[in-house]
């Protein structure tokens, strides 16, 4: 019991509350709410009536027993009332509080409120139930027993893990085999529970396995992206169980073991040669589990959910998650990266940089920092196969690109008719690289000069060379281009006349008489 008296002597004769803390053997904040208090109430001194008992019902009324003015509580109808959605214990009390208040009555404070109903929980349902409200979470897991599938061509026994999804409000559960226990069977596995129950909780509970959580961590654990984009698109949180606390998700684990009895260990010696053989058997065994009433109270697992859960389920969306798989890969040299012994192009800007790439069944789409960057069709193609966007390229790696035959013959036609039957010649004459190198030199050249004067030196080629090459080609556009300049200068030289033509000599000078 709090020593309420020596507390306030102490404190009336100006001792610290550190100090007080220490010689009474009481919390700081003990101590600094029985002062608290005090002053509040006005209480400046102590006489010998006023004992720690006086000063407990004095200073704080709301922890006195139930006979001395207490509210009662019942314990069934907030047990009951907890059940339901949205239904807290604080808004509980409060509406407690309210109540005893409006009847002269003291509350219980919170604290209180909430140890006193652990209490009753504990000794009469042995769980608290806060978690199990319908349609709220779906708890998942894999089995740690495998059943076996035996393989006709090679004789080998396959193991076949076995995946369990459960509802904890109503206990009603959903159970499937896989050959592994890889990402997309986990994403599988999901898919066919909730179309099983034909909703979405709000809440999925896994365990930290890899599939679900890439990194697990108390606060915010990091999930798997193919996890994490499927909740998103059936719109529902993904909240991983804490590590080693089987608590966390104790309606699948105890399901687990149910299972393990009712349908694992039936099914031990089941001779089957397909795994949609061996589900179809477990499906039967969990309609049977479904179905069976309880023992304890009225109804079975199927008409608690039918009745009571699945109208708090969100709607499943009109079309099914497509699977998706995340993988990491870095940009090479050649602006491409590898996915499947596959490459594909990415923008050259982010060579040696490492991107996300989703993938699905016919699309790749690779990401950088949350943006998308590259989307290509899928390849299933021979291995090594490149698939590349000219748009992701240099602009002298898409020149080279385009730098062929077919695309040299349609510049040609974009100058003139001499142009085209010149091109045409040198891809005819020689091997088709000499042939592109030389173009090459021929299309260097033409950026120079306008089309009607590359077309005219063409057909001047054409007239005087039987066997036309780009050198002469060259030498021809340059003397057009001199005779043009010359041809300037001379109409823009000004002409000027004078009868002054300066020292002549006259007949004399050659013997003639002009007399």
């Amino acid at each position: 019991m709090v020593n309420y008296r020596k507390i306030l002597e102490l404190h009336f004769e100006k001792v610290s509350q550190r100090t007080i803390s220490s010689s009474t053997g009481h919390s700081r904040n003990t101590v600094s709410d029985v002062i608290q208090r005090a002053k509040k109430l006005a209480v400046e001194n102590l006489n010998d009536t006023m004992t720690n008992p006086w000063l407990e019902a004095f200073l704080f009324p709301e922890k006195q027993a139930v006979e001395k003015g207490y509210f009662p509580i019942d314990w069934e109808r907030v047990h009951k009332e907890l059940q339901k959605k949205n239904v807290t214990l604080s808004l509980l009390h409060h509406e407690y509080s309210t109540e005893a208040r409006n009847g002269g009555k003291i509350p219980y404070a919170y604290r209180t409120f909430c140890e006193n109903y652990g209490k009753y929980a504990k000794k009469y349902k042995l769980t608290m139930p806060i978690r199990r409200k319908p349609g709220e979470i779906m708890e998942v897991d894999w089995a740690g027993t495998t059943l076996k599938i035996n393989d006709r061509s090679t004789g080998e026994t396959l193991p076949a893990y076995v995946f369990i999804a459960t509802l904890p409000y109503s206990q009603f559960s959903y159970v499937e085999a896989f050959l592994d226990m890889k990402s997309a069977n986990w994403l599988i596995a999901h898919i066919h529970a909730l179309e099983y129950f034909d909703g979405v909780p709000e809440t999925m509970v896994p365990d930290n396995l890899k599939t679900g959580v890439t990194k697990a961590h108390r606060e915010e654990p990091l999930l798997n992206e193919a996890y994490r984009e499927m909740a998103d698109y059936y719109r529902t949180v993904i909240v991983p169980s804490r590590v080693r606390r089987p608590k966390d998700k104790a309606s699948v684990e105890g399901t687990v073991g149910y299972i393990s009895r009712q349908i694992i260990a039936p099914l031990r010696n089941y001779q089957c040669f397909h795994l949609q053989d061996l589900n179809q058997k477990i499906l039967e065994k969990l309609e049977e589990i479904n179905t069976t009433e309880f023992q304890k109270r009225p109804g079975s697992r199927k008409k608690v959910f039918e009745e009571e859960e699945k109208s708090y389920l969100q709607q499943l969306p009109q079309t099914r998650y497509k699977l998706a798989e995340w993988k990491t890969a870095k940009v090479q040299l050649n602006y491409h990266i590898q996915v499947d012994r596959m490459y594909y192009s990415v923008p050259y800007d982010y060579v040696r940089e490492n991107v996300d790439v989703r993938l699905t069944t016919d699309l790749i789409e690779v990401y950088f920092k949350e943006v998308r960057i590259a989307s290509h069709k899928r390849q299933h193609g021979e291995i090594g196969e490149l698939e590349t966007n000219p748009d992701h390229m240099p602009d002298n790696h898409r020149l080279y690109l385009d730098h062929n035959p077919e695309n040299n013959r349609k510049w040609a036609e974009t100058i003139g008719p001499s142009m085209t039957q010149f091109v045409a010649h040198i891809l005819e004459m020689n091997v088709e690289k000499k042939a592109l190198n030389s173009l090459s030199t021929l299309r260097n050249i033409a950026k120079k000069y306008p089309n009607e004067e590359i077309e005219k030196a063409t057909e001047t080629l054409l007239e005087i060379s039987t066997n036309p090459t780009v050198s002469v080609f060259k030498s021809v556009v340059e003397r057009n281009k001199k005779k043009k300049q010359t041809k300037k200068t001379d109409i823009n030289r000004p002409c000027i006349t004078s009868d002054d033509y300066g020292f002549v000599r006259g007949a004399k000078y050659f013997g003639r008489d002009t007399k």
